[in-house]
C-alpha cells in the first residue's frame, strides 16, 4: 500500500523538485496539489498524475494523506506547516522555516503536539561531496578545522520562478523578508554547522540591494548580496558571501582549511571534492555533478522524508536544526 502526499504551493520548487521526486519514489502511489492559484495545481496534476484541490483545507481533511510538502512562500510557512502538522501529516517544510524565528517557534510547538515528523528542505546536507567532506573532518584525517569560506550566487530568483519576472515574491519584502540570505544564504549557514558538527554563534555582516530592480524599476527592498564574517561555538572563523548577482555561472563553494590541509568542495566541475594536504599530495574525488537551477537532478529530499516516515526514525534535517540555523540569518540581516 503505498503512501499518499500533499504539496501545498505550486510554484517551481514544487515541479522541478518535490513533484518528480514524489512521483518517481516508490512509495508513494498519490500527489494531491494545492496552490492560491488553482490553474497552477492543475497543471501539476496533469503533469505528474495527481489531483488538484480547490482549497487547503480538503488538502488536510483528507485523513488518506500522509504527509504534506509545504512549498509555499517564506510567509506562510509557519501557518500551513503548524496547520498541516495539527492536522496529522508529517511535513517537509521548504527553507527558510519560517520568516521569523518566532513564527518558526510556532511551527515547533505543532510537532511537538501532533507527534508528527517535521523535516526542512536544507538540499546540500544530501549531495555526495558534501557528505564525503563530512566523512574526511570527522574521522580527522586532515586534523581540526580551523577556518573556513563558503558562497552561493547565482544570477537571480527571477530567472528561477514560475513567472520568470522582477515581481516575483522573492523581491518582496512582506512575503521574502531576508531576501538573499533566506533564500540561498540559508543553506549555507546549514551546511556549516553539518560540515563542522558545530553552530555559529558571532556574525558581523555586510547586506545591500545593489543591483536587483522590481517590476517598477525600483531597488528591491531586500538584499541581493551579502558578506560576512563568522564565528563558531567551538572556535573556527569563516566567511560568507550570497549573492544575486552573479551574472555567470552559479558559484556553490565551499572551503574548509584543517591542520593538515584543505578541503575544496564544488570548485571544480569534475573534481567535486578536492584535498590539498599539507605534503603537496592532492586527491581528487569524482562524484557526481552538483546540482543547480539549470541542472535539475535528484536531491534525495523527498527519499529521505519519506523513509523517515516508514522507517519511523528521526528526519535528516530537524525543526530544531533549522531553527538553528534561521537563528543565524537572523543576526546577519541584523532583526
Amino acid at each position: 500500500m503505498g503512501i499518499k502526499v500533499g504539496i501545498i504551493g505550486c510554484g517551481s520548487i514544487a515541479k522541478f523538485r518535490h513533484a518528480p521526486e514524489y512521483k518517481a519514489n516508490p512509495h508513494v502511489d498519490e500527489i494531491v496539489f494545492f496552490d492560491r492559484k488553482l490553474e497552477r495545481a492543475k497543471e501539476l496534476a496533469n503533469d505528474f498524475g495527481g489531483i488538484a484541490v480547490e482549497t487547503v483545507e480538503e488538502l488536510l481533511s483528507d485523513p488518506t494523506i500522509v504527509a504534506i510538502s509545504d512549498c509555499s512562500s517564506n510567509e506562510a510557512h509557519h501557518i500551513n506547516s503548524s496547520h498541516a502538522l495539527l492536522s496529522g501529516k508529517h511535513v517537509l517544510c521548504e527553507k527558510p522555516l519560517a520568516i521569523n524565528v518566532e513564527f518558526a517557534e510556532i511551527i515547533l510547538q505543532a510537532q511537538a503536539m501532533s507527534g508528527k515528523k517535521l523535516m526542512v528542505d536544507h538540499n546540500q546536507r544530501f549531495t555526495k561531496a558534501h557528505q564525503k567532506a563530512k566523512e574526511i573532518i570527522e574521522k580527522k584525517e586532515l586534523g581540526e578545522v580551523l577556518t573556513f569560506k563558503t558562497s552561493f550566487g547565482h544570477q537571480g530568483p527571477e530567472s528561477w520562478g514560475v513567472d520568470k519576472s522582477n515581481e516575483t515574491w522573492f523581491f518582496k519584502k512582506e512575503r521574502s523578508h531576508y531576501g538573499v540570505a533566506g533564500d540561498l544564504g540559508i543553506h549555507k549557514i546549514d551546511l556549516i554547522h553539518y560540515l563542522l558538527a558545530d553552530e555559529i554563534e558571532e556574525v558581523h555582516a555586510f547586506q545591500g540591494a545593489l543591483d536587483k530592480v522590481d517590476e517598477h524599476g525600483k531597488h528591491i527592498e531586500v538584499c541581493d548580496n551579502v558578506v560576512c564574517a563568522l564565528k563558531t561555538k567551538k572556535g573556527r572563523l569563516g566567511t560568507a558571501a550570497f549573492s544575486w548577482t552573479y551574472y555567470g555561472l552559479e558559484d556553490n563553494s565551499t572551503t574548509i582549511y584543517c591542520q593538515k590541509g584543505i578541503i575544496k568542495i564544488y570548485h571544480h566541475p569534475k573534481n567535486q571534492l578536492i584535498i590539498e594536504k599539507k605534503n603537496g599530495e592532492v586527491v581528487n574525488y569524482e562524484l557526481e555533478p552538483m546540482q543547480t537551477n539549470e541542472n535539475q537532478t535528484t536531491t534525495g529530499v523527498i527519499d529521505s522524508f519519506i523513509d523517515s516516515i516508514l522507517q519511523n526514525k528521526e528526519t535528516a534535517v530537524t525543526g530544531k536544526q533549522a531553527l538553528a540555523s534561521l537563528k543565524v540569518i537572523e543576526k546577519i540581516i541584523g532583526y
